[in-house]
């Protein structure tokens, strides 16, 4: 019978949990921080001291829609996905590439 336990047991306070999930709860966390929702994950790495992931979020709604504010965050994580900090690294409107700058030609 303790053979059957220590076989069933899944790793120690180390291992980490699937990527899908990190994501999920991750977005769970930061929404319930900052009131925003995120439209999408753009990058996700794994690092020494957990998960750093690039969060986009609508950050003010404006019409046209390709108007509208959006943002990158920086947040990490902990080893088990916990949220460990976050920051806005980039702000810009929906209908311009990294490339185009607003106002000029």
């Amino acid at each position: 019978m303790t053979e059957k336990k220590t076989a069933e047991k899944t790793g120690g306070a180390d291992e980490r949990p699937p990527l899908m999930e990190v994501i999920r709860t991750a977005g769970a966390q930061f929404a319930e921080l900052t009131g925003m929702t995120a439209e999408g994950v753009s990058s996700v790495e794994q690092t020494a001291d957990g998960w750093t992931l690039e969060v986009e979020v609508l950050e003010l709604a404006r019409v046209p829609d390709t108007m509208s504010l959006l943002a990158s965050y920086r947040v990490d994580l902990d080893p088990q996905g916990g949220v460990t900090g976050y920051r806005r690294v980039r702000r810009y409107e929906r209908g311009r590439s990294d490339g185009q700058r607003s106002g000029g030609r």
